[in-house]
């Protein structure tokens, strides 16, 4: 697989002003898109961002965090500035973990680190416990990893999905994609991420939507919203959460993902999970925010975080991974 680094360029936001690089690996229907923090060969670490979000989640944090390491931050499949997938595919959740393993065939990376947020960590644990010697930390951004389903709503999860899908489909064929003013545009993705700050959909919004003939469209795919048909028990979550061998950091804002989306009969699987990562000595901590706490409020994640790669990354014995750069 071909994978290129589209030149080191300056990227200037509302937060940060340093190079990064644009990067692009290709994939059978088109092409990941992401961005590059950091040495050559520095410690690898691949950061996975949230539903509907993208790379440019990161943006305020990675900056903060220590220089010894290569953070590469992608859009996953539909989002941000990578390809959507096929016509009539779903965005079933297992094909965000296989995506994970041809960005990591790319960058021939062999062992590396994973940060995750919300969705993102969601992939980053099924993918550390699918490929556990591949994965030497990971940290968990406002997740649990796994996000178990109840196994009587399975059946009706998996009939919903399909049924939007079909509805979307038709409904796609008559209309286009809306077209937004900008400040239009800041106000909707606010209004349905309402933890977000307005610097921070700004942010979001630098590869979130693409300027057209009267104004910008969201460039993700719609199809990301509907149902994900592709569920796990809590058994089968916390026997994939056994098989994790990396050290693990769980860092859940007090006003994030347990108080906004988890249902209260759910709180037993919320509480199960977290258990278990204790149980293991892996670390869970709780730091003022809300479920963008590291894109709001960097500076309340970013020591806890460095403190966690200093220790369980960069003070292994075992020798750095080169990144080829002559490859990228």
């Amino acid at each position: 697989m071909m994978q290129a680094l589209k030149g080191v360029r300056h990227v200037t936001s509302s937060t940060m002003k340093q190079a990064v690089s644009e990067l692009s690996v290709a994939v059978p229907w088109g092409e990941i898109r992401g961005k590059v923090w950091g040495p050559d060969h520095g410690r690898p670490v691949l950061c996975l961002h949230g539903w509907a979000d993208n790379c440019g989640t990161f943006n305020a944090l990675l900056p903060l965090l220590p220089k010894e390491f290569r953070y590469v931050a992608v859009d996953l499949a539909g989002h941000g500035r990578s390809s959507h997938r096929p016509p009539g595919v779903l965005y079933a959740f297992p094909s965000y973990v296989m995506d994970v393993r041809r960005v990591i065939d790319a960058l021939q990376w062999s062992k590396f680190t994973i940060i995750g947020h919300s969705m993102g960590g969601n992939i980053a644990g099924m993918f550390s416990a699918l490929y556990p010697e591949m994965v030497n930390a990971v940290v968990l951004l406002d997740s649990y990893g796994f996000l178990p389903t109840d196994l009587k709503e399975m059946s009706k999860v998996i009939r919903q999905g399909f049924d939007e899908m079909l509805q979307f489909e038709k409904k796609m064929e008559e209309e286009k994609k809306r077209v937004y003013t900008y400040k239009k545009a800041v106000e909707r993705l606010m209004s349905v991420n309402q933890t977000l700050s307005e610097r921070s959909a700004k942010i979001l919004l630098e590869r979130g939507a693409i300027q057209v003939d009267g104004g910008v469209v969201f460039s993700r795919d719609f199809r990301i919203n509907l149902t994900n048909i592709a569920r796990i028990t809590l058994e089968q979550s916390l026997e994939l959460q056994s098989r994790i061998t990396a050290s693990v950091l769980v860092i859940l804002a007090e006003n994030g993902f347990g108080k906004m989306f988890v249902e209260e009969e759910e709180n037993k699987f919320v509480s199960a999970l977290l258990q278990a990562y204790r149980d293991k000595n892996h670390a869970v901590v709780t730091v003022p925010g809300d479920h963008h706490v590291h894109l709001n409020n960097p500076d309340v994640v970013a020591p806890v975080l460095s403190d966690f790669l200093q220790t369980k990354v960069l003070s292994q014995s075992d020798t750095p991974t080169n990144v080829q750069t002559s490859k990228l």
